[in-house]
Parts: C-alpha cells; sequence; structure tokens
C-alpha cells in the first residue's frame, strides 16, 4: 500500500501543532468568558460486570456580580464506590487532562506527528498524535489522538489517556482510563461537551471495570441572555 499523500504546502507537524496550540489558547479564552454545569458520574463493576457503586459531583461554574470567575458546589459528591477509589490524580485528569486546552506553554512537553485525515461530525480533520517527551515527577500528561479541523486548527474529538500509570514501591497502584472526549461549537470556538471511559483497569489483583462520563452543559456567554445546552 501506498503512503498517504502529503501536499508540499501542509505545515509541518511542529508548524501544525504550534497554529493548534495558538488557537486553543483563544479556545481557552473564550470559554473563561462562559458558564456552564459539569456532572461527574464513575461507577465500578464487580463479577460479571454487575454494578457496584457509583461516585456523582455536580459542579456550576458562575460569574460574581464584579466580573470574578469560580466554581461551585450543586451537588455535593456522594461516594457508593465498592471496588474503586477515587484520588487527588483522577481530580487532577478531570480538571486539566479530559476537556485538554493543549495552550503554547504546555506545547513544549510534547513531540507530534501527524496520521492524515479523517472527517469527525461532517468536519474534515487532521488527526494529530501527541505523545509526551518525558514525565518529570509530578506531572499529569496526555498521551493519545486529536482530531483538528483542518480549517482553522481547532481540536474537535480527543481519545486517549492521561499519564502515567503509577506504580509505587509499596505496592499501591493508581491507574488511569483510556477515554474520549467529544467537542460541539460554541459560536466561533470548539468546546468539550462530553468525556467518556468504559475500560478495564489492570492491577496486579486482576481487572477492574471502570465506566466514566463527564458532560459539560448549559454554556452560556457571561452578561449574554442566550444559552446552548447540550443533551
Amino acid at each position: 500500500m501506498s503512503a498517504p499523500c502529503v501536499r508540499a504546502d501542509e505545515p509541518s507537524p511542529k508548524a501544525f501543532a504550534k497554529l493548534v496550540a495558538e488557537r486553543e489558547a483563544k479556545t481557552e479564552a473564550e470559554r473563561a468568558h462562559y458558564l456552564y454545569k459539569q456532572t461527574v458520574t464513575v461507577n465500578d463493576y464487580g463479577p460479571r460486570d454487575s454494578l457496584g457503586g457509583e461516585y456523582r459531583e455536580v459542579r456550576e461554574v458562575i460569574f460574581s456580580p464584579e466580573g470574578e470567575r469560580s466554581e461551585t458546589t450543586i451537588e455535593k459528591g456522594h461516594n457508593t464506590l465498592k471496588f474503586l477509589k477515587m484520588t487527588d490524580e483522577d481530580f487532577r485528569d478531570i480538571r486539566e487532562i479530559q476537556p485538554l486546552l493543549l495552550t503554547p506553554d504546555q506545547l513544549w512537553n510534547y513531540e507530534v506527528k501527524l496520521r492524515g485525515t479523517e472527517p469527525v461530525d461532517n468536519v474534515e480533520c487532521t488527526v494529530m498524535d501527541v505523545r509526551p517527551r518525558q514525565i518529570l515527577a509530578g506531572q499529569r500528561l496526555f498521551e493519545g489522538l486529536m482530531w483538528v479541523d483542518a480549517r482553522d486548527y481547532s481540536i474537535v474529538r480527543v481519545e486517549g489517556q492521561a499519564v502515567p500509570q503509577i506504580h509505587r514501591s509499596k505496592g499501591d497502584e493508581n491507574l488511569f482510563p483510556h477515554f474520549s472526549t467529544r467537542r460541539s461549537k460554541v459560536g466561533d470556538y470548539w468546546f468539550p461537551v462530553e468525556t467518556f471511559a468504559d475500560d478495564t483497569l489492570w492491577f496486579r489483583t486482576g481487572g477492574q471495570r471502570i465506566r466514566m462520563v463527564i458532560r459539560y452543559s448549559n454554556y452560556r456567554r457571561f452578561g449574554a441572555e442566550s444559552k446552548i445546552d447540550f443533551k
């Protein structure tokens, strides 16, 4: 089979990634003006995929009358998980990795390859393979694929994993699922609307199924009456 055709005017992977990061910085700046609700649901499963328990939390990003942006918990996390424990790294991934805003200040952490084109939601996308150059102590990074709108370099979809998996010397393990994050267009930008994971984490004691859904809904620009609700 022949290699995919690459046009002479196409940017190099490094230049392409730089354009993506610049667009992400604009997306992050625009999203900072929006209120929205974030609902996190995590389930674990027992033998023969019987439902174990659930962790659920609902937060809302709001603005004060002075325009200061903050998060408020509108449904406190209830936790009936039987086989898994939510860790600080899990909550950090929910904030920083699953939404994935690959801005210029983070780009140096990654090496990038381009994997051709593929349509997503009727948008012609360039597939970008992203891997950490190295992982320093305490870092949480992303490893996987991004589907990028070929017209304006917006990330439309993300699929991969937060890394590293953590194996401590005393036998403690902290493992993380493979996930996908879907975005939808809000105005001129693509905002995350759902992260989904249904994976088996392979601990030394055996496999443990986890299902995670993070939904971002009711996007509305601060000071505007209109809203966009993704269900």
